[in-house]
């Protein structure tokens, strides 16, 4: 696999059924360890919520997933959510949907049907994009060549995570997975390059 699909921007939208108010928050996940926090911004955003039902899922194969129904009926929230997550083949995002409740039970339909549509929603406000599956090298290099490694990384587009140039450089990158022999063959061409694989 060369490439997945993911959402890099933040997106809210609202669905109301019988009084009921659902709000969803797609965001950008780049970890298991960051949903807590970004579910605790969400909490404090809405703090009248009576539920906080979530999907996300995180990696390139697919098992690192999490849902929630957060106290309504069992498979009525987090799974539809991450069916949504699924269909459109994303990964690195979680949908957050708050429900304020208006006083109408909607029952175990109503509710799959409000939690998917949702989450169908905030998908529709955010682009999905096409990223390359990237593996991450530190290159350390005297300054004198920094010309030669930023040729190499601009024209294979590979990422730049983190930068330290002073007289001694260091760079991580991520290198797309599909011009990973052209990108080290150029590289290691280079005299006075160190790299290394993370």
């Amino acid at each position: 696999m060369d490439f997945y699909y993911t959402a890099e921007q933040r997106g809210t939208a609202e669905f109301k059924d019988r009084g009921s108010r659902f709000i969803a928050c797609l965001i950008p996940l780049n970890s298991a360890t960051e949903f807590k926090k970004e579910l605790e911004t969400v909490k404090n955003e809405y703090q009248k919520a009576t539920h906080y039902c979530f999907a996300y899922r995180v990696g390139l194969d697919g098992n690192n997933y999490r849902v929630s129904d957060d106290g309504e009926p069992s498979g009525t929230a987090g799974k539809p959510i991450l069916g949504l997550i699924e269909s459109k083949q994303l990964t690195n995002v979680l949908i957050v949907v708050a429900r304020y409740f208006g006083g109408t039970l909607l029952g175990v339909p109503g509710l799959i049907n409000a939690y998917r549509s949702a989450a169908a929603l905030v998908l529709q406000t955010v682009p999905v994009v096409q990223k390359a599956v990237e593996r991450q090298y530190r290159l350390h290099f005297d300054y004198t060549i920094i010309n030669s490694v930023m040729t190499v990384i601009k024209q294979y587009h590979c990422s730049i995570m983190k930068q330290e140039l002073q007289l001694f450089c260091s760079i991580t990158i991520g290198i797309p997975q599909s011009r990973m022999d052209e990108v080290t063959f150029k590289l290691n061409d280079i005299r006075g390059l160190e790299m290394e694989m993370i």
